[in-house]
């Protein structure tokens, strides 16, 4: 008996191609530093511009006048990512420098750009090793991945209105976005105007550090490259150290953007538009600002009373100001997958650890930038622990899980325990998997904490772990099987997961 398929893979590999042909103009943005630097790796994005291009548009002849349904558009969302690495990959390999001109390496560096988790195999952070306009390359792919590419393409391409509510969907198949405007089109718009605005914004006010000189180092290089990273909760920098290199200043102005960047793009717009209290009558917010605030409480008393000191930022325990820059810093950080650091937290003590590890597994808001299992997730969880507590003294009792005064349906309840068990599965089995990969290995042999941070960081795309894989290490050392099987979890875990595993099913094809 044959078997047909019921997927338009024509439409769907289409719209791949219309995205690849657009997301190749980005390419503009590197070719410009190159030639405000002296052109050092103009050809090498110049080729690559017409290479994602040429593919792109070849892709577009299989169906000029596509029209992707819900099942397309796993297919497009998945393969965009995919794609967009591949080929963002390609500067890195044309290029040669460095521990990234392989490509296995390359590609690795490419997927944690557009998945803005901001995990590297860059051993040499450097102008000495890479140009300018390949490092601002690297951390432009970051914030073209941050509001997402589907997002992008919806607003602007008009052939992908007609499926744009499935694209988004497919995207962010979570509790999601909702729609601000009418058309699906013109909310993407809505939120990328946010997005762009709050980019500007914090460019804008770290370059006034700069020349106001509270900031030396962050000139309007820097400003550029750490906006590009920031709002899209990515966490790469051209510096080596992070955040670190740059002054206190610069590191309490990254505090409340790191925090804006995990919130709900939507409710700002809101405010924006002059509903100045629709942030504060919003469930996840409140229980995102009450994590964040809580963890960075207990974070600042451990840092106080420890005694910690390092030679690049002296005392720490015992200083008030530095305890609660540095934890409100990383609680920010990494609670929304941003990813960055304002000193090594390996050499904090256990506890203060087992905080950082404990805020890893939070997330950002939906509708953010940010990565992980989300807050919204956690809160319909915890408040349907305490209704089967409730319903079990009152068995008679019907009491819905309600968001924001809305009951929430029991599907969607459902769906969100399904995600969160398949999340935690998939980061206990990568722990698995890179232990036993490790082990194989003669010569490398990481810290359990390292290989449970791995996994994590990388599902959850954060970035940074512990262990060597802390913020001032990198994913280098790791076995290149070790490394497909994270590029893999970075990319599930940026769409998280079902539009990717979907396609691995006989019933998407086939049923």
């Amino acid at each position: 008996m044959r078997h047909h398929l019921h997927v338009d893979w024509r439409a769907g590999l289409s719209l791949v191609g219309a995205i690849l042909a657009f997301l190749s103009l980005a390419f503009v943005v590197p070719i410009g530093v190159a030639l405000a630097y002296g052109g050092e790796d103009l050809w090498v994005f110049v080729v690559s511009m017409a290479v994602t291009a040429g593919f792109g548009l070849g892709l577009r002849q299989l169906d000029p006048d596509p029209n992707p349904g819900a099942r397309e558009a796993f297919l497009v969302v998945a393969l965009t990512w995919l794609l967009a690495a591949v080929f963002g990959a390609l500067p890195y390999v044309l290029a040669g420098n460095g521990t990234i001109a392989s490509p296995i390496n390359a590609l690795f560096e490419s997927m944690s750009g557009f998945t803005t988790t901001g995990a590297t195999v860059m051993g040499d952070i450097s102008f000495d090793t890479h140009s300018r306009a390949m490092m601002m390359w690297r951390q432009l792919t970051q914030w073209l991945g941050g509001m997402g590419i589907i997002v992008l393409a919806v607003a602007i391409l008009s052939q992908m209105a007609v499926g744009g509510a499935q694209l988004m969907e497919a995207e962010t198949p979570g509790p999601g976005v909702s729609k601000l405007t009418p058309h699906i089109a013109e909310t993407a718009r809505v939120l990328w105007i946010a997005y762009i605005g709050f980019t500007a914004f914090y460019i804008t006010l770290l370059y006034g550090l700069h020349l106001g000189g509270y900031a030396p180092n962050m000139d309007f290089y820097n400003a550029l490259a750490h906006g590009f990273t920031t709002l899209p909760t990515g966490g790469f920098s051209p510096e080596a150290r992070s955040m670190e290199a740059f002054s206190p200043a610069v590191q309490w102005l990254a505090i409340p953007f790191m925090f804006v960047a995990g919130v709900n793009f939507v409710l700002w717009w809101h405010v924006i538009s002059g509903d100045r209290f629709a942030i504060l009558r919003d469930n996840e917010f409140r229980s995102y600002l009450g994590a964040v605030s809580v963890l960075t409480v207990i974070g600042t008393i451990l840092l106080f009373v420890s005694s910690l000191e390092t030679p690049e930022t002296g005392m720490v325990g015992g200083n008030l100001e530095r305890s609660a820059r540095y934890a409100a810093f990383q609680i920010a950080s990494l609670t929304n997958s941003t990813g960055y650091a304002n000193m090594d937290f390996n050499e904090w003590n256990g506890s203060a650890q087992a905080l950082l590890l404990f805020a890893m597994f939070i997330g950002g808001s939906t509708g953010s930038t940010g990565g992980g299992i989300k807050v919204l997730r956690w809160l319909v969880i915890i408040k349907s622990l305490r209704r089967e507590l409730f319903t079990a003294i009152h068995p008679e009792a019907v009491r819905p899980v309600r968001m924001n005064g809305k009951p929430l349906d029991e599907d969607a309840i459902r769906g969100i325990y399904a995600f969160t068990l398949l999340f935690l599965a998939l980061f206990f089995v990568g722990f698995l998997l890179l232990a036993a990969d490790a082990s194989r290995v003669a010569g490398f042999d990481p810290d359990t904490i390292a290989l449970v941070s791995a996994s994590i960081a990388t599902i959850g795309n954060i970035g940074p772990g512990f262990g060597i894989v802390g913020p001032m290490g990198g994913y280098l050392e790791f076995p290149v099987t070790s490394k497909l099987l994270m590029i893999f979890y970075m990319w599930i875990g940026r769409l998280e997961i079902f539009p990717v595993l979907v396609l691995l099913t006989t019933a998407y094809w086939r049923s």
